[in-house]
């Protein structure tokens, strides 16, 4: 069987490398873990599992596990593989988002259905859930494996009801918030709270709560950098969520703001099946202009303080300290 190579890394923040420290000994850990878990005598999941090692991204969900497993000083050795398992069904929630939105690249690189074709990406997303699955049920603990499929039940209903949505500019802001909980959120939520279960069980509730808000906090700021990163920082198209016609809060929240003029521009782009540059550009602009790009970063902070508040009956220690690092770490992120 041909090896997998060793994970290219990318660069990190100093930021992020800081809230890592404290567990930066098994972070490092992980991807071997992580590969070790997918292995097969296959030569496309090979080719795959090869391609995914260059799009592994910042280990944000292990990084919040083994914190959280961490806030006793008494990691349980099972962290490890639970934070493989949780960036697993993170990077399977990815292939699968990445084939339904036909998207051709992430970070930079070709993504799994650009580079095989939709039906491998299709298998290839099924593939890591269920290697995912299987470390699971090894461990032998049902409420771990009730947390993590609680959590992949809700990223997939998520994924649905989106999908079922058909006019995108009727998506109101309660149905962003009720799909950022299932897609984001969810996985967040259950990291933590799997983290605290592996180390420090009393801590489990303020956990999951903690997660939870972080993961609200985590797809504001994600949604922002749309409208004011540039393709050099995010690796991405600036306005590729207008590109792909993907309605988010800072558009939802500037809306009820726009004069005539303004919406008819948005409704034009929209109706494009491929929105130009400057059609992106200038929705871009209307929406600064209107104010979207204030209240949802308004918004971000409001759940980044809410989760820093459950953990206030936590110990003050390096490890909670890194945790709440983590918050401002997710709204000053650049990509």
């Amino acid at each position: 069987m041909t090896a997998v190579p060793p994970p290219a890394r990318m660069p990190l923040a100093p930021a992020l490398l800081d809230i890592q420290a404290p567990i930066r000994t098994r972070l490092d850990g992980v991807p071997a873990e992580m590969w070790r878990i997918v292995r097969a005598d296959a030569p496309i999941i090979e080719s795959v599992n090869a391609h995914l090692t260059g799009m592994r991204g910042k280990m944000f969900r292990p990084t919040v596990l083994l914190l959280a497993s961490n806030l006793e000083e008494r990691p349980q050795d099972r962290a490890l593989s639970m934070a493989a398992v949780a960036e697993l069904i993170h990077l399977a929630s990815v292939v699968h988002d990445d084939s339904v939105d036909h998207s051709p690249l992430r970070r930079g690189m070709p993504t799994i259905n650009a580079l095989f074709s939709h039906q491998v990406a299709v298998i290839a997303g099924d593939y890591l859930y269920t290697r995912a699955l299987a470390e699971l049920a090894a461990v032998g603990d049902l409420e771990l494996l009730r947390v993590f499929t609680d959590a992949t039940s809700a990223m997939t209903l998520g994924e649905l009801r989106q999908l079922a949505s058909f006019d995108a500019l009727e998506f109101t802001e309660a149905d962003y918030w009720l799909l950022v909980q299932a897609k984001t959120a969810s996985l967040l939520g259950a990291a933590a709270e799997i983290g605290a279960l592996c180390g420090a069980p009393r801590f489990r509730r303020e956990m999951a709560r903690f997660g939870t808000l972080l993961g609200m906090a985590f797809q504001v700021a994600d949604d922002l950098l749309d409208y004011t990163e540039t393709e050099s920082v995010t690796g991405k198209p600036s306005g590729n969520d207008l590109k792909e016609h993907k309605v988010t809060l800072p558009l939802i929240a500037a809306m009820p703001r726009m004069s005539r003029a303004q919406r008819a521009r948005v409704d034009t782009l929209f109706a494009a099946p491929v929105p130009t540059d400057s059609e992106i550009a200038d929705v871009v602009g209307i929406v600064h202009e209107c104010g979207g790009i204030d209240f949802a970063r308004r918004k971000g902070e409001e759940f980044a303080s809410e989760a820093e508040s459950a953990l206030v009956g936590v110990p003050a220690s390096e490890t909670r300290g890194a945790l709440i690092d983590a918050l401002g770490y997710v709204m000053d992120r650049r990509s």
